[in-house]
């Protein structure tokens, strides 16, 4: 009798602590909101279509696509990062504070609604390519507040839609979403600017995936060939001819538009961080606001929350955050270049400040991340940042390595850094050389 009284008990206990879990919160419930249902009802979109992620560390932002009536992926909205730790480059070991890079499916397995960061999904890594090369880590999230040591931080609000549209996505029968995370959007400017990084030969890998959705605007299809990311493959092999050679010709226009740039002066640098970056509309750039002095501003990050504690909740390392990227020259071997401008000078024009009171006034230390391109797409971000804020022939090659470098995570002075593709134009030679490649929250 006491036997069976004690294992009613136990079966109450387990119960109850299953029912804990599963009502403890309805965060991941949450509707998507009426103005991104308007935003996809204007472009043909059902709020179940499937979507794919696109994730930039420099820009700090994440963009969500979806589906259209055709098929193919529109942007529906692009949304600002917190806060991201590390350098740009991809994540190699357990405890690097790297962000990870690369190409990763987020199925629904993969999704907390119980997270202690609001709420939060796994990128999926280590996937295929990073256990090829022997890289470790895990629970390498997206997620909410603005801590990170590893991870992409958003803000709740942010993270609480995004995750509604992926349950959403999913509940409509996609069985996971493409999540492909870049050091920066792969344009020639920033291939140029980057060049003699030691990462480079891995980045012109992740590039041929950019180029592959941005010629077709589908999902590509990814696989590991050889050590290396193949997009558009079958068992290694072109699924679509045709797709791969106007993916190729896509390819050499910016091949020769880098190799312009580059004759035309475009300087070389290493983009620093002291450990990583986020958004500048969150205002946490710098150390100096246009409402607070540097002494408060720091007072109140230093606390271990943020001004406004209700939106960002807890600011990982704000002290990194305020010193913002350095753009160090460096010559064709990598090797930083001496000289008396500062290393911000070379970088290209400044990225516009927000309007708003999250606004801030750029100071003469802090370091600016360039202003990206102008593209159409981008501009249909817009509606998320207002309800937010408020209303080379001369120096081939270049650069890169047969192997990624083995690099993480670093503060203090700039790291000293170590000394693809066929032609596809008839006779021409191969711009960028052919390589292979031999946080915890």
């Amino acid at each position: 009798m006491v036997r069976k009284a004690a294992l009613v008990a136990a079966l109450a206990l387990a119960l109850t602590a299953c029912q804990e879990r599963t009502v403890s919160s309805n965060k991941h419930l949450q509707p998507i909101p009426p103005q991104t249902l308007a935003l996809m009802a204007s472009r043909g979109m059902e709020k179940d279509d499937p979507i794919l992620v696109r994730v930039f560390k420099m820009e700090s932002e994440l963009e969500v696509w979806k589906m259209a009536e055709n098929g193919q992926y529109a942007l529906l909205d692009t949304y600002p990062i917190c806060r991201w730790s590390g350098q740009l480059g991809p994540k190699m070991r357990e405890g690097d504070r790297q962000a990870p890079e690369g190409f990763y499916a987020v199925s629904p397995a993969l999704m907390n609604p119980n997270s202690s960061f609001y709420l939060s999904f796994n990128t999926g890594f280590p996937n295929e390519f990073d256990r090829t090369h022997g890289r470790t880590g895990s629970h390498l999230m997206v997620h909410g507040s603005c801590t990170s040591r590893g991870c992409f931080a958003m803000t709740d609000e942010a993270i609480a839609e995004v995750y509604a549209l992926a349950r959403e996505a999913f509940e409509g029968g996609q069985r996971a979403f493409q999540f492909q995370s870049y050091p920066f959007r792969m344009t020639p400017e920033n291939l140029a600017q980057s060049r003699y990084d030691p990462n480079m030969a891995f980045w012109r890998n992740l590039k041929e995936g950019w180029d592959h959705f941005e010629v077709t605007r589908r999902e590509p299809a990814v696989e590991v060939c050889g050590g290396r990311y193949s997009f558009g493959t079958r068992n290694c092999a072109p699924i679509d001819p045709t797709v791969t050679a106007a993916v190729r010709a896509r390819a050499a226009q910016d091949e020769f538009e880098v190799a312009r740039l580059i004759e035309a002066g475009k300087p070389a640098v290493r983009i620093v961080y002291e450990d990583g970056g986020g958004h500048p509309s969150f205002g946490l750039a710098s150390a100096t606001t246009t409402d607070v002095s540097s002494a408060t501003a720091f007072a109140a990050l230093d606390s271990g929350r943020s001004r406004d504690t209700d939106r960002l909740g807890i600011v990982s390392r704000p002290e990194a955050l305020a010193s913002g990227p350095r753009f160090v020259p460096v010559d064709r071997n990598g090797n930083p270049i001496e000289q008396s401008a500062p290393a911000t000078a070379l970088a290209a024009a400044p990225a516009p400040q927000p309007a708003g009171p999250q606004a801030v006034a750029p100071t003469a230390t802090a370091a600016v991340v360039p202003a990206r391109p102008e593209v159409p797409e981008a501009r249909s971000g817009e509606p998320f940042y207002a309800r937010m804020i408020g209303g080379l022939f001369s120096t081939l090659p270049f650069g890169g390595s047969a192997a990624p470098a083995e690099t993480g995570a670093s503060s203090g002075p700039a790291p000293t850094p170590p000394q693809r593709g066929a032609s596809v134009l008839p006779g021409a030679q191969p711009l960028w050389p052919s390589s292979g490649y031999s946080s915890l929250d």
